[in-house]
């Protein structure tokens, strides 16, 4: 049974920052692209940032310079280090697993509030 678990997200200040883990259980975690995605109200869900098996990453151009994709493969962890949070970065954010052409698995989601 594939499982993506997120954590780390809460409420936070503007400027503020956050780190958000997804460990993931049920696949072959290092070969797959992982990603973060976000979905505001209202909004359709969007691309955060992704890396590749090999550590290449792929940002947004509305987080490029303030987060940070990273994993674990030991761990079968990803993370992202968010900072300089922005009140437009509210939102709930997803854990992705891709295989691509083949397969796509994603997590429940963790909340993201950045707020004063």
């Amino acid at each position: 049974q594939v499982q993506l678990v997120e954590s780390g997200g809460g409420l936070v200040q503007p400027g503020g920052s956050l780190r958000l883990s997804c460990a993931a259980s049920g696949i072959g975690f290092s070969i797959y692209v992982m990603g973060w995605y976000r979905q505001a109200p209202g909004k359709q869900r969007e691309l955060v940032a992704t890396i590749t098996p090999g550590g290449s990453t792929n940002y947004a151009d509305s987080v490029k310079g303030r987060f940070t994709i990273s994993r674990d493969n030991a761990k079968n962890t990803q993370y992202l280090q968010m900072n300089s949070l922005k009140p437009e970065d509210t939102a709930v954010y997803y854990c992705n697993a891709r295989r691509v052409g083949i397969t796509t698995y994603w997590g429940q989601g963790t909340q993201v509030t950045v707020s004063s």
